[in-house]
């Protein structure tokens, strides 16, 4: 797709932003003179209808009627509020898809030629679609040789050149954002726009959504409280993912879990307790914790499905983490800010008692106000706030976990209205810290630290070979010159004849410019 078609495709998205309503909602006021006339535009365009809802469902209509492609970037964007803002990334964040099912015999026909055996071969029975998402729609199932219900994944067709050519027109407008918009360089609109290409290509591959929650599986195989659906490896290809059936009550329905007899507290904590035993000791979390992929079972354990999306921590950034979280909790902001600087996210010319100044602006509220009132949200607008004073760089493996943990904070303040989710969290960070910072972790760190030079050390003969190789074309070269191959030559003299075609192309151009200019002045 070449500028003048995302072009077009992008005029094509603007209108049916403004025909659902979504412009309308922007405040006016903080608009610049030109954009307020498009504003006026725009109100005059929307469907009187979209007046009357919220602005997330305005949004979600609109993504919706644009295509897959469109609703993907309104989920990968609900993960960078530091790119569009806290409040549009949590209504984002309540975008849930409500795409139209494709036929359940493509499905059929995807399964057969993405596992080689036919739906009649392996299911007594196959239903016709329970959920349908922007990338893949979902069906119960029944095994031939019994057992319980299963649940068959499958791609939706044509969404990935769908999303190929959507993905040019997502380009156009970054790479225009990052020419004509000098504020928004920072953010990186081109390298968001990768990172988004990266994370749909990962999730229109179900064998990696499968990996996902097998490693999940294995790393909570032994947690109170929580667990992830088991992945039949046999029935998973690249379009199709079979899994257990999850059979238990939403998180969105309060009401049958206080009918079932389920504790909403101590669900609540569970939920953001196990996030973080995810992020700290596994570096490794589901990053798409909304309501609609949670559930909680017959015996109270909360079970997530749906892997498309999953964030990692490096060690370094979960010590960095932790001693923030930690600093945080013990209103250390000092601390907290020479992690920041340690961990290289402030640029060293800032003055570090002025960024502990900052910090303190946003911790000292959290503990000044009652559990009930307490908001990682309105906490997360001041920390970006900050960021732009203190030019710290966009951090993406730490926006996913921020937007992942606002996720969580918001579901466990649906169960339990007063969640404190700080005093929730000081147990499981403190225990963390004491087992990786202080002696134990030392000790630890010491050994990790000894392999590595180990493994340095058995690699020192090869080392030695290669720097004896280099001394030796090193002096070579000092003796005879540089020697360019015989493709490296051709290659340079092909260069240099193309810029001399051109250059007495030029000359000839500029030639003829000042003949016709002679001409003008003295013969016209």
């Amino acid at each position: 797709m070449g500028n003048i078609s995302a072009a077009f495709s992008l005029v094509r998205a603007g209108y049916v932003l403004a025909r659902e309503g979504v412009v309308s909602a922007i405040p006016r006021e903080v608009l610049p003179g030109p954009a307020k006339f498009g504003h006026m535009l725009a109100g005059l365009i929307a469907r009187r209808r979209s007046m009357k809802i919220e602005q997330s469902e305005r949004l979600s209509a609109a993504l919706n009627r644009l295509g897959p492609s469109w609703v993907k970037l309104g989920q990968f964007l609900a993960t960078r509020p530091d790119v569009i803002g806290t409040q549009l990334a949590l209504d984002l964040e309540l975008l849930q898809d409500r795409m139209e099912p494709f036929d359940t015999g493509l499905a059929k026909d995807s399964f057969k030629a993405s596992i080689g055996r036919s739906v009649d071969e392996v299911f007594s029975s196959f239903s016709e679609p329970v959920a349908a998402a922007s990338i893949a729609q979902v069906h119960k199932a029944q095994l031939k040789e019994g057992g319980d219900p299963i649940a068959v994944k499958i791609i939706r067709p044509g969404v990935r050149p769908r999303f190929v050519r959507d993905l040019d027109t997502f380009y156009f407008a970054a790479r225009m954002q990052e020419k004509f918009l000098p504020a928004a360089r920072r953010l990186k609109p081109v390298a968001v726009t990768d990172m988004l290409a990266q994370s749909a290509r990962i999730e229109m591959d179900l064998r990696l959504e499968a990996a996902a929650l097998s490693e999940m599986a294995e790393n909570t195989k032994d947690d109170p409280g929580f667990r992830v659906p088991q992945v039949n490896w046999e029935l998973t290809g690249r379009d199709c993912l079979t899994l257990e059936w999850v059979d238990g009550t939403k998180f969105t329905d309060t009401k049958k879990l206080l009918a079932d007899g389920h504790d909403l507290k101590e669900l609540a904590k569970t939920l953001m307790q196990s996030f973080l035993r995810h992020t700290l000791r596994d570096g490794f979390f589901h990053a798409d914790m909304h309501p609609g992929n949670l559930f909680v079972d017959k015996e109270g354990t909360i079970v997530a499905v749906d892997m498309g999306i999953a964030g990692r921590m490096g060690r370094k950034e979960r010590h960095f983490l932790a001693e923030i979280l930690y600093g945080f909790i013990t209103r250390n902001y000092r601390r907290v800010a020479e992690v920041h600087f340690e961990a290289g996210y402030v640029p060293h010319h800032h003055d570090i008692n002025s960024f502990a100044q900052a910090i303190r602006a946003i911790g000292e509220p959290i503990h000044g106000q009652s559990a009930e009132t307490i908001s990682m949200a309105k906490m997360l607008t001041l920390l970006f706030e900050v960021t732009e004073l203190f030019d710290m760089e966009a951090r993406p493996e730490l926006l996913l976990l921020q937007k992942t943990m606002v996720v969580v904070e918001g579901v466990a303040r649906t169960l339990d209205p007063e969640f404190n989710m700080w005093k929730t969290s000081e147990p499981v960070v403190s225990q963390w810290i004491a087992g990786n910072l202080g002696p134990a972790g030392i000790i630890n760190d010491a050994a990790t630290g000894l392999k590595s030079f180990a493994r340095l050390a058995s690699q020192m003969p090869q080392f030695a070979e290669r720097a004896e190789r280099l001394s030796i074309a090193m002096d070579d070269m000092a003796q005879n010159g540089m020697r360019f191959d015989k493709e490296t030559a051709e290659q340079i003299g092909k260069s240099e004849a193309w810029h001399g075609r051109w250059g007495r192309r030029a000359l000839y151009v500029i030639a003829l410019t000042a003949v016709l200019a002679v001409y003008m002045q003295y013969f016209a």
